[in-house]
């Protein structure tokens, strides 16, 4: 047996093993899965307008007008006509003076933090980011702070303490809604750090634009902080239901990001068919909000069910509801017993989340209905019984006490939340243990046979 072989079975004992599941059709509330009508609880087209007619006739018309590729990066052939479009909308629409498109959300969280970051400064990143973020954080040259989850007093102090005399502009980074638990950050307690200590802000609303704030803006406008943060980030594969990313902020940053975000220089430019495809999406949205106002009506709807049913719920439902199970091996057994049922709702299991705290990712479509909402969380409940679980025990949040020692960030004699001293003083703290990570280190899976740190919890 070979070395590829020994890891993959590694990942079968550990419950870990991954594969991929095949959906026939579009993407909707209900889809073929592996042959068998499924209703899609885990998709993250969020407004149901990946397969709506006119995003399709204006993907096909960008096919016969532009052709299916741009053939060149955007520096040497590829930017075109239809790319501009797009910008000038997605800045008016977050309220920014510019935008600028780039290949996915990943490549733009990673272009943005790696253009921005240099040695001469510090970031400072939200534990529970996603893994584009991390990634860019390592791509960045400078050294990175990695504070407890959504905790204003624990990055007040490492931007008092961990800041480097003499050193340049910190960088604050964080996702708006976190996509693995569904809350958001607290953009307006961050916005005022980050003027108190004249550091840079980045906000990823991948899972925010199009599904929450007015008319879908996202929650950095909900806030009214438009103007207060230097990098806005968006998806277009999400709720705008295409495929790519962008950049929102001033032109100056713009103008950039052209010179220094390498995944932009190096990658040739999004396909025309995809971009008329989100350029129509973003245009039906502003038509439409009220899908926007369906999409949170129906998260409020499964959450209430769900509540119905003896689940302990976050108080504050978005369209992003974390089941905990705990074991990764029971949480993959509850989602095949759900498919049995014929409902998807995809496990979720380290390492894109921290040990123990493997989950059902519930995520709602403005498309669904109520009704079959509430059929979902009776099966859920009903599956959730018979594998012996508390549906009570509720959402349990991850420590940086399980941090592995090798990873971004610094947690030295940081504060707790009553202000005393950590016992972990000196350690390192994780991030990509904490972090929507779709990959396998297989170091980690070795570590996980000899070390009681990567123990599952059940």
């Amino acid at each position: 047996m070979d070395e590829l072989s020994t890891r993959l079975d590694e990942l079968r004992d550990l419950g870990l093993y991954r594969r991929l599941r095949l959906v026939s059709g579009p993407q909707g509330p209900r889809v073929v899965l592996d042959g068998t009508p499924v209703l899609l609880l885990c998709s993250n087209n969020y407004l149901g307008l990946s397969d709506h007619p006119r995003i399709r006739e204006a993907a096909a018309d960008a096919a016969m007008r532009w052709g299916v590729g741009a053939g060149a990066s955007r520096l040497v052939s590829g930017s075109m006509t239809i790319h501009g479009r797009l910008e000038e909308r997605l800045a008016r629409f977050k309220g920014t003076e510019g935008a600028l498109l780039f290949g996915s959300g990943y490549l733009a969280n990673f272009g943005v933090i790696q253009a921005l970051g240099d040695r001469s400064s510090m970031i400072f990143s939200d534990e529970l980011n996603h893994a584009s973020i991390v990634e860019g954080c390592r791509a960045a040259k400078a050294p990175v702070f990695v504070y407890r989850h959504n905790d204003l007093e624990h990055l007040a102090w490492g931007l008092r303490e961990k800041t480097p005399r003499n050193a340049g502009r910190p960088l604050i980074v964080t996702d708006s809604v976190f996509s693995m638990d569904g809350d958001i950050a607290p953009l307006e307690g961050i916005a005022d750090l980050a003027q108190r200590f004249d550091a840079r802000t980045i906000v990823d609303e991948a899972h925010a634009t199009g599904c929450i704030g007015p008319n879908g803006r996202g929650a950095v406008a909900a806030a009214g902080l438009e103007q207060e943060i230097d990098a806005i980030v968006g998806t277009l594969g999400k709720a705008l239901g295409a495929y790519g990313a962008f950049v929102a902020g001033s032109n100056e940053l713009m103008r950039y990001l052209v010179n220094a975000a390498r995944p932009l220089i190096f990658s040739t430019a999004p396909a025309p068919p995809i971009v008329a495809g989100a350029l129509a999406a973003l245009e039906l949205l502003e038509q439409s909000p009220e899908r926007v106002e369906r999409l949170q009506a129906n998260a409020r709807t499964l959450h209430g069910a769900l509540q119905a049913e003896g689940f302990a719920m976050p108080d504050d439902p978005s369209h992003i509801l974390p089941i905990m199970v705990g074991d990764a091996t029971t949480t993959m057994n509850v989602t095949e017993s759900l498919l049995e049922r014929r409902v998807f709702a995809q496990g979720i299991r380290p390492p894109t989340v921290p040990e123990g705290t493997s989950r059902l990712r519930v995520t709602v479509s403005a498309s669904h209905t109520p009704q079959e909402l509430r059929k979902a969380a009776q099966a859920i409940a009903e599956v959730a019984r018979a594998h012996g679980l508390d549906v009570g025990e509720g959402p349990k949040r991850p420590s940086m006490t399980n941090a592995r020692e090798d990873d971004l960030g610094e947690w030295s004699a940081a504060p707790s939340r009553n202000g005393a001293a950590q016992p972990e003083a000196g350690r390192k703290a994780s991030s990509s243990a904490f972090f929507d990570v779709e990959q396998i280190d297989p170091g980690m899976v070795r570590a996980r046979r000899t070390s009681p740190q990567f123990g599952l919890r059940g």
